[in-house]
């Protein structure tokens, strides 16, 4: 029994003024106390002990937490090198597909620069002997002859002129696809881009393989005119779409492998302008206008399991070291930023038609 109520029950036993029956019942309530004391200091006791060990395990915690802290600040120092490494490798990819691209005009460029090049030389050596002409013609007097001659090489240069904007327009066109895009929008001619990359691309084949051969058919809408666009972006995605166009029916030559005899390959660019009031897209959205690009082709279609798939980074069925797979991702990356979308309607040994749609605000 605790010492203090042991004091007490001597005391209460010895006193003379205290029944047997009051030192009974003081001491079954001293025996109570005691009993009740001796339950709350085991239970202090115990508390004491699991304090000092949940103060043992929150310093383990507080150490692992630590170290599990250390531990994701390194993974998120890992993940930030990797996302910046992946973003480099992003980056080189796109400028991969960019050159890779471009390069499918090379060819188409060289022809098409040529044109007005040998205008422009066929042009000079015709003044150069003009001008010849034209001395011997003022040396003799004959003023009204020189006159018609000067007059002559007048439209010879006017010619030259022409010809040679048309050279500077194909490279500032082509500086402008290879070019970083500036990310800005401007006024751009879509029915000029569509036209250009179409011939610039079919040339480009023809470089590489000239039999092939193909029907090129275009139907412009002159009501579209100027809309903002980042034109080198939407220019890749229209070349990349024709380009695509010339594959798709270049693989159904020659007969009588899978063309037949009378088959003949036909890639066609359209342009659409639709007014929200003219049933188009645009009526469904109140006061957005569309323009919609067109290419179709003729060729063997897409298969209707990987049709899903062509959008995905990296997935082409182009044979090995002929596609990097980017073309349709990045196209349709490309749209999407601008507000549209890229659509595909196919049906297999048919042909396929690719659909840009363009908001014009």
């Amino acid at each position: 029994m605790n010492q203090h109520l042991q004091v007490l029950l001597t005391f209460f036993q010895d006193s003379p003024h205290l029944s047997p029956e009051e030192k009974a019942t003081l001491l079954k309530s001293l025996k109570d106390v005691d009993k009740d004391l001796e339950i709350a200091l085991f239970k202090l006791d115990r508390t004491e002990k699991v304090k000092r060990t949940t103060a043992i395990l929150l310093e383990e915690t507080i150490e692992e937490l630590e170290n599990k802290r250390k531990a994701i600040e390194e993974t998120n120092a890992a993940l930030s090198r990797s996302l910046d490494e992946l973003k480099a490798a992003q980056t080189q990819l796109i400028q991969s597909e960019k050159m890779a691209s471009l390069g499918e005009l090379t060819a188409g460029i060289a022809h098409e620069i040529q044109n007005p090049l040998n205008f422009v030389n066929n042009f000079s050596e015709v003044s150069a002997e003009l001008l010849d002409e034209m001395k011997d013609e003022l040396a003799k007097g004959n003023t009204q002859d020189a006159m018609d001659m000067a007059e002559d090489i007048k439209q010879n240069l006017q010619k030259i002129l022409i010809h040679g904007k048309r050279a500077d327009g194909i490279v500032k066109g082509m500086l402008q696809h290879s070019r970083k895009s500036t990310g800005q929008k401007e006024p751009t001619d879509i029915n000029a881009l569509a036209d250009e990359y179409l011939r610039l691309a079919y040339h480009g084949i023809r470089a590489k393989d000239n039999s092939f051969n193909a029907t090129l058919k275009t139907d412009f809408d002159p009501a579209i005119g100027l809309i903002n666009v980042i034109p080198q972006d939407i220019g890749r995605v229209i070349l990349n779409l024709i380009t695509n166009a010339f594959y798709a029916v270049s693989t159904m030559t020659p007969y009588p492998l899978k063309g037949g005899p009378d088959y003949q390959p036909t890639v066609t660019v359209t342009t659409k302008y639709q007014h929200p009031l003219s049933g188009g897209r645009g009526s469904e959205e109140s006061g957005v206008q569309w323009v919609t690009i067109s290419v179709s082709d003729n060729g063997p279609g897409i298969p209707s399991h990987i049709l899903d798939k062509i959008f995905q980074p990296f997935f082409t069925t182009k044979p090995t070291g002929q596609g990097t797979g980017l073309g349709l991702s990045l196209s349709y990356d490309i749209v999407k930023a601008h507000g549209g979308e890229l659509k595909v309607e196919t049906k297999e040994g048919e042909g396929s038609v690719f659909t840009i749609q363009l908001p014009v605000s």
